[in-house]
């Protein structure tokens, strides 16, 4: 593998930033954002749009994103284009690699320049290193764990780096959802972005949804929003009681980080509750895998993940097949699923599970990320699909 790219972008070929691997392996390249260090588990995303939605996302905790798409920065960052709600807890990711170096912006939205981003976020970055080759050891051995640092004077002990990226525990096992929650309820109104106008606000809702924050992305409740429904968001360790005190007439079970099992602990007893109210439910990727958990499935540390805007998937309740965006590192085993619940979407990379409803129950979920930000938009019609069960229940 090339520690340092050849090219003429980088003069000066000094290292300022290291990539360390578990297994030893040191990777060379140039720092960009916030200097210091972090350990976390490397990924790939193959998504060519929406890198700072990405960067953003509350899911991608504990993780260091290598983009596969060369040309990460051209369009620069913006206020608008913010994942995280919960700017107080983790920015998300804690690391980004890039291959080549961060191009002024341009763009019309653009208000800061993404390395300046990167550094008041306090996201560590390395550019200059093979991404392609980086990405092909990922898929062969897995995603491993490491340690991304970045020095302006290019010194570094490396014997150390090697230590914590071999210390690193890895995300099996590790409940990463407290870094992300909100930590008090709030309402939300604000509807999706449109050209030439900016966002909107719903002030005629039809229904009372209750979101549970697992790490929510913000369009996600923009999207439930447009549905018609004043939203309430309530931490992760919220009751059961108090989530149905609320009366709500639907349930969201949001995305976030982490080993699904890990949060299940807590939030599985909560979900089973919320079931048997038969208020509707709808769950989004972590959501998703937890609410399979609280149906009697098991979850599994996948190989490489899915992670991209890309991904093929099935609609097994209409036979159509959409193009999603993915991010996640677990899966639900459907070997495991119970009798009673059905699978409805499956991926058509690797047949892995990727959605799943209740039979005569107003429930089901997705493993993949309708809201499409970044992605295309082929799977908004859940939303509509959640807000039917509503508007069902409402008149029966």
């Amino acid at each position: 593998m090339t520690h340092i790219a050849n090219d003429p972008a980088w003069p000066d070929h000094t290292p300022t930033a290291l990539l360390v691997l578990a297994d030893g392996t040191v990777l060379e390249g140039f720092g960009l954002g916030a200097e210091g260090q972090a350990a976390g588990e490397v990924c790939f995303n193959t998504a060519m749009t929406g890198y700072q939605e990405i960067l953003t996302d509350p899911s991608y905790a504990g993780q260091i994103i290598t983009f596969t798409f060369p040309h990460i920065g051209n369009v620069g960052t913006n206020d608008e284009d913010i994942e995280t709600v919960n700017m107080a807890g983790t920015p998300g990711a804690r690391g980004v690699i890039l291959r080549s170096p961060i191009s002024d912006p341009s763009n019309y939205r653009a208000s800061s320049h993404l390395d300046a981003w990167l550094k008041a976020r306090g996201i560590i970055g390395l550019s200059g290193i093979d991404t392609r080759a980086l990405t092909a050891l990922i898929r062969a051995r897995g995603m491993p764990n490491a340690v991304i640092a970045h020095a302006a004077d290019g010194v570094f002990d490396i014997a150390d780096l090697k230590a914590k990226a071999r210390a690193f525990p890895g995300l099996e096992g590790m409940d990463l959802v407290p870094m992300v929650s909100s930590r008090e309820r709030y309402e939300w109104d604000a509807t999706p972005w449109r050209w030439n106008e900016g966002f909107g606000r719903q002030d005629n809702a039809e229904f009372r949804v209750v979101a549970m924050d697992f790490g929510v992305k913000r369009n996600i409740l923009r999207l439930l929003a447009k549905t018609g429904s004043a939203v309430t968001v309530v931490p992760a360790t919220t009751s059961a009681e108090d989530i149905l005190a609320m009366k709500p007439d639907g349930i969201f079970l949001s995305n976030g980080p982490g080993d699904p099992a890990a949060t299940g602990e807590y939030a599985v007893p909560v979900i089973q509750k919320l079931i048997q109210s038969g208020t509707p439910i709808f769950g989004i990727c972590l959501g998703h895998q937890i609410l399979a958990l609280a149906l009697g499935a098991r979850t599994v540390k996948m190989h490489q993940g899915h992670h991209g805007a890309n991904h093929p998937v099935r609609d097994q309740t209409t036979g159509k097949v959409e193009i999603t965006s993915m991010n996640h590192g677990f899966a639900v085993d459907t070997t495991t699923l119970p009798k009673g619940t059905t699978e409805t979407h499956v991926s058509l990379f690797d047949g892995s599970n990727c959605g799943i409803k209740l039979d005569g129950k107003p429930v089901f979920s997705v493993q993949y990320h309708p809201e499409a930000s970044p992605g295309p938009q082929d799977s908004h019609y859940l939303f509509e699909r959640f807000a039917a069960l509503m508007r069902e229940r409402k008149q029966g």
